[in-house]
């Protein structure tokens, strides 16, 4: 839009070439994938998991509130969280699942993720006696803390396995550390894929790598502003 209103040639030119690099650059899925594949944690093979934990604990952050119909949970984002939690159950590596977090708006606290998610967890089948909530916090660091609190001096945190996305699990990790709750971490909504060497993943523009870099973004700024608070 600039370079229409600029007159000067030299200005227009470079403004062109501007915009066709930043357009480059994040709508490029070869770039965009590497890059997302060094931040994120990487998945844990099941193989290679050698013991059974008392406790899966479940971050939220993956279900949408503004729906005009409100009979129903929606998942819209990293459902694998939900999923992946379902099958380390079933297959006995966590005994129990501790779903983790409240309400993330800003201006409506009442809304309790854990608590609707729990009631997913029932209609998959878990028993409820297997399924602890903490519905209060409203950010990873709250949670951090107030698993922390309702876990300390029962069920140390070497018996914990941490599950939210690899993307998130960086800021999940700093978070879990400060509060003194180091567990072991599981993975999930693995956004890096195997590399392709191929020109379409290098030439064809990709909405996937402009959803990479919005992820990335979102944490990154997430970094800074926990540093900044002290969460980290």
């Amino acid at each position: 839009m600039a370079s229409l209103l600029i007159r000067k040639p030299k200005w227009k030119k470079i403004l062109k070439i501007s915009s066709l690099s930043l357009l480059f650059l994040f709508t490029n899925e070869f770039l965009s994938n590497e890059l997302i594949g060094l931040y994120e944690t990487p998945v844990t093979p099941l193989s290679s998991i050698q013991k059974k934990y008392e406790l899966g604990i479940l971050l939220t952050g993956v279900t949408s509130t503004n729906k005009e119909l409100k009979d129903r949970v929606y998942i819209t984002s990293s459902p694998d969280r939900v999923n992946h939690a379902f099958m380390l159950y079933k297959t006995g590596i966590i005994k129990k699942i501790l779903i983790s977090g409240g309400s993330g708006q800003l201006l409506d606290a009442s809304y309790s993720e854990a608590r609707e998610l729990k009631g997913i967890f029932l209609l998959m089948g878990v028993d409820s006696s297997s399924l602890l909530i903490e519905g209060e916090s409203r950010n990873t660091y709250e949670s951090a803390v107030a698993v922390k609190k309702m876990l300390d001096g029962k069920i140390k945190a070497e018996d914990c396995l941490l599950i939210t996305s690899g993307y998130h699990m960086p800021r999940s990790i700093a978070c879990f550390k400060k509060a003194g709750f180091r567990c072991n971490t599981f993975s999930t909504d693995i956004r890096h894929h195997k590399r392709e060497l191929t020109p379409d993943s290098w030439l064809i523009p990709k909405a996937e790598a402009i959803g990479n870099w919005n992820t990335l973004m979102k944490e990154w700024v997430g970094l800074i502003a926990y540093k900044l608070s002290g969460y980290i």
